[in-house]
C-alpha cells in the first residue's frame, strides 16, 4: 500500500522498525518479534540500511520477508555509498518485489571505512535522494503510477551536523520539496522538543505528516547506547533521576523507561499526533507493554487494519 493511501485512511499511525540480522539466530528471534507485532496491525514497519553491500542485502532479503507477511514494509535508502546506477538498481529490485514505500536518508559512512570520501557520492544530501527517487517513479520505474512513497528525517533536537536551527529547517523543507511524502523523527525524550519542532515545522510550510519517534530506555548501560545513536540526545533530568535511583536493579530501569515512554505517548497523543514510530531494537517486550497501557492493543482489535 502506498504511503499516502495509509496516511488518508488512518488519523494517527503507529509504526515499528527493525534492522537486519546479521547471524541466524538473531534472524529467528526478530522474526519471532515480528510475528508478536504483526497481531497489533502496525500501520507499516520500517527496515534500516547501512552502507556496505552485505548490509544493502540484509535490508533487502528482510523486507521482501516481510512484505510475506500482513505487514507493509518500507525500506531505508541512503545516500552514503551509492553511484545513480546503485540506486536505480535497488529501485528496479524494490519495484519488481512490490516494494512500494522507501525512507530516504543521507546515512553515515560505514564504521569499517575510516575517512571515507562522501565527495565519492552521487547524492550529497537526501533531498537529492528524494528527488532522483521521484523522477524514477515519474518515469514509470514503478508499477504505481504514484512512484514510490517517500519518508525523510527530522530531528526534534537538532540535527548534528547542522547547529544552525534555521538553516536546518530549510534543509528539511528542501527534502519535502523534492517528493518527500512525511516525516519520521529521531528519538526524542521530551515532548517539548518535538512539539517546537513541530511548530517549526508549520511556521517553514512543511504541511506533511510529522510521527515522533519513541524508543523506551530499557538499561542504563541502553542510555549512554542511545546518546550515541542519536548523536547526543537529550535525557530530561527527571528520567536521568529514576532511572539513577534504580540503576542496581534492571528491571526496575527497564520499567522506569517504559512507563517515560508510555507517557511520552500518551501526551503525544493528547497533542493530535499524527503518529508514532517506534524504534524497537528488534525487540517486543517494550512495545507490547505500552500498547496494553494505552488500550492500542483493543484499538487493533476492533478497528484492525484498513
Amino acid at each position: 500500500m502506498h504511503i499516502r493511501d495509509i496516511f488518508a485512511e488512518q488519523e494517527t499511525t503507529y509504526s515499528f522498525e527493525f534492522f537486519p540480522p546479521k547471524t541466524a539466530e538473531s534472524a529467528e528471534k526478530l522474526y519471532t518479534t515480528i510475528a508478536r507485532l504483526e497481531e497489533l496491525k502496525p500501520s507499516f514497519v520500517s527496515v534500516t540500511y547501512g552502507a556496505g553491500g552485505s548490509t544493502r542485502e540484509l535490508t533487502h532479503d528482510l523486507v521482501v520477508r516481510i512484505q510475506e507477511t500482513s505487514l507493509e514494509a518500507i525500506s531505508h535508502l541512503t545516500c552514503v555509498c551509492h553511484s545513480e546506477d546503485d540506486i536505480r538498481e535497488i529501485l528496479t529490485r524494490y519495484a519488481s518485489a512490490g516494494i512500494t514505500n522507501i525512507l530516504a536518508l543521507g546515512g553515515d559512512p560505514p564504521s569499517s571505512q575510516t575517512g571515507y570520501d562522501r565527495d565519492r557520492d552521487a547524492f550529497q544530501h537526501a533531498a537529492d535522494l528524494v528527488r532522483f527517487i521521484r523522477k524514477f517513479g515519474e518515469d514509470g520505474g514503478h508499477t504505481d503510477p504514484r512512484g514510490f512513497g517517500l519518508g525523510v528525517a527530522g530531528f526534534p533536537e537538532g540535527h548534528p551536523a547542522t547547529p544552525n536551527r534555521l538553516l536546518e529547517m530549510d534543509y528539511l523543507k528542501a527534502k519535502v520539496d523534492a517528493g518527500a511524502d512525511y516525516i519520521v523523527t529521531q528519538l526524542f525524550f521530551d515532548n517539548h522538543d518535538f512539539y517546537d519542532f513541530r511548530d517549526r515545522c508549520d511556521l517553514a510550510g512543511i504541511k506533511v505528516p510529522i510521527l515522533a519517534g519513541i524508543m523506551p530506555v530499557t538499561s542504563a548501560s541502553g542510555m549512554t547506547r542511545m546518546a550515541e545513536l542519536a548523536a547526543g540526545a537529550r535525557f530530561p533530568a527527571r528520567l536521568l533521576r529514576d532511572v539513577e535511583r534504580c540503576q542496581e536493579v534492571p528491571s526496575a530501569v527497564r520499567a522506569v523507561g517504559i512507563h517515560h515512554a508510555t507517557e511520552q505517548c500518551r501526551d503525544l497523543l493528547h497533542h493530535s499526533v499524527r503518529g508514532i514510530h517506534f524504534y524497537t531494537l528488534n525487540q517486543s517486550s517494550a512495545t507490547l507493554k505500552i500498547y496494553e497501557t494505552l488500550g492500542l492493543r483493543e484499538r487493533t482489535s476492533l478497528a484492525g487494519k484498513k
